[in-house]
């Protein structure tokens, strides 16, 4: 259950201009309603046509009433432009333009000319620096408006999280990971608010919480989450501290914010300082809707937030880690799937995807990289321990991120695929992923654009609504993996 997103309650407002006939606007809202409800999409019918800027007013206001967050403005036919804009810097919270298609009544008294209006409309919203969501083609049917507003619902989800988000570190980046390089510039320019803390102040608060009488009973939600066999008895009651440590944090620490990301510094310093690896406690909060990315990915957080609002589900922080090996490739890939070798890649992270997206063979186990670094050669694993391990399960995936470069400029890359039903061989919390193209798509925009090796990765095809909320968010440099057919800028083309 994901309970750090936005539940979205959208309203429908009609506009329409007053040499207009009314009622064509009314009874077209009527039955974009109607069409909604057919497709089990909840829908406030606001009762206010709005032709003038009382109107405007009035309307905003019963919506607003009725506990709306998200708006679709439809013009019914041409629209008021004034008014119909206003409506936008009036609302608080995302708004999503559409017009009426004609096909319903005769084209004489009938005719609504949405089609028209919708160039004015936007027009207005640019000359007044409004924000609005406008879809690729805007003109429809009952039923077409109905679609539309089914895909602006993950959309406006992602809006608004992001202007209620707080995101929440603790400690600097790690050595030799500057690449997680994290210009707070970028998160104010798109309404996002930070908090930065040392590791001692967690380590303090985790201290707090010893003895906590919530303990047992997370303890037990652990224990059956996992199953028999699977986990360290001798470690949950550590862990359960720390997980209602970060929860407390949370809620402690939001202040004007309703939601909460954390980055956290999981190594070198943590596993010995807390006794053990903080990876699994990590994956159930971000099984929550509450991400918590490593090693203080502070945009890493911030793209799966964004993919949690987008896909409605849980999300994970992976490396873009290691090629598959050419034996691999021929025994289980080749002839099965249509993929190349350099398609493929394993995305891995130490444990922190959640259980839920691991295969039934998933158990707490130890870092193998950390244990080499911090343990005694050849001796049991101790505080290295507290890692969620198995391979990631056969899924679509989308892997994307949305990242402030050192030059403070947002830009993003999304690329959907899948996870290969395909064994790793491996360690950790790891998949085979497949992308068509991977092999450009990596030298061209995740090597020329210079992105870190963290990538989010939503558990579906996503592409399009992450598509357009970066692009809401104001992000010019959107990339993606481009097919054969469509070089690079900069791609040799002399092959």
């Amino acid at each position: 259950m994901l309970t750090n997103i936005p539940e979205v309650k959208l309203g429908i407002i009609a506009v329409s201009r007053d040499c207009f006939i009314i009622s064509l606007s009314e009874c077209r809202r009527s039955a974009v309603a109607e069409a909604c409800k057919g497709s089990g999409l909840d829908i406030y019918e606001c009762r206010t046509t709005v032709e003038n800027e009382r109107d405007m007013l009035k309307a905003v206001d019963e919506v607003k009433a009725a506990g709306c967050n998200a708006l679709v403005v439809f013009l019914g036919n041409f629209g008021p432009e004034t008014p119909e804009t206003l409506i936008a810097g009036n609302f608080d919270g995302p708004c999503m333009y559409v017009a009426a298609a004609e096909g319903d009544g005769d084209l004489i008294n009938g005719r609504g000319d949405a089609y028209c209006g919708m160039l004015n409309c936007s027009y207005n919203l640019g000359m007044r620096h409004l924000k609005a969501y406008i879809p690729e083609y805007p003109v429809g049917t009952a039923q077409d408006i109905a679609k539309m507003i089914g895909e602006f619902r993950p959309i406006a989800r992602a809006l608004i999280g992001l202007s209620r988000l707080k995101i929440i570190t603790f400690g600097p980046r790690p050595q030799d990971f500057f690449a997680c390089n994290a210009p707070i510039k970028g998160l104010y320019e798109i309404g996002v608010e930070i908090e930065e803390n040392s590791e001692l102040d967690l380590l303090t608060a985790y201290k707090a919480h010893a003895g906590d009488p919530r303990i047992p009973a997370v303890c037990e939600d652990m224990a059956k989450e996992m199953g028999e066999g699977r986990y360290y008895p001798e470690m949950n009651e550590r862990m359960a501290q720390l997980e209602l440590t970060l929860l407390d944090w949370a809620e402690a620490h939001k202040g004007a914010r309703q939601y909460a990301a954390f980055a956290d510094k999981c190594w070198p310093a943590f596993p010995e300082a807390f006794g053990f690896e903080p990876c699994y406690v990590n994956s159930r909060l971000a099984s929550r809707g509450i991400p918590v990315s490593c090693e203080v990915d502070i945009y890493g957080a911030l793209s799966e937030y964004i993919g949690m609002c987008v896909s409605g589900d849980t999300v994970t922080l992976l490396d873009i880690n290691n090629s598959v090996p050419a034996s691999i490739y021929e025994e289980d890939i080749r002839g099965k799937f249509d993929y190349a070798l350099t398609d493929t890649f394993m995305g891995f992270h130490c444990g922190n995807t959640p259980a839920c997206k691991l295969c039934a063979d998933r158990a707490v186990k130890y870092q193998l990289i950390q244990h080499r670094l911090l343990e005694p050669r050849d001796s049991e694993p101790d505080f290295t321990r507290g890692t969620l391990e198995g391979d990631i399960a056969p899924s679509d995936i989308t892997f994307y991120r949305l990242q402030c470069d050192s030059e403070g400029r947002l830009r993003s890359y999304i690329a959907q695929g899948e996870v290969l039903p395909v064994k790793t061989r491996s360690f950790g919390g790891i998949g085979v992923f497949a992308i068509p193209e991977m092999g450009r798509f990596y030298r061209h925009v995740l090597i020329e654009k210079r992105y870190p090796h963290h990538g989010a990765v939503a558990f579906g095809h996503y592409g399009k609504a992450l598509f357009e909320v970066f692009k809401f968010l104001g992000v010019e440099d959107i990339a993606y993996n481009q097919p054969a057919s469509r070089p690079y800028p900069g791609e040799n083309p002399f092959k």
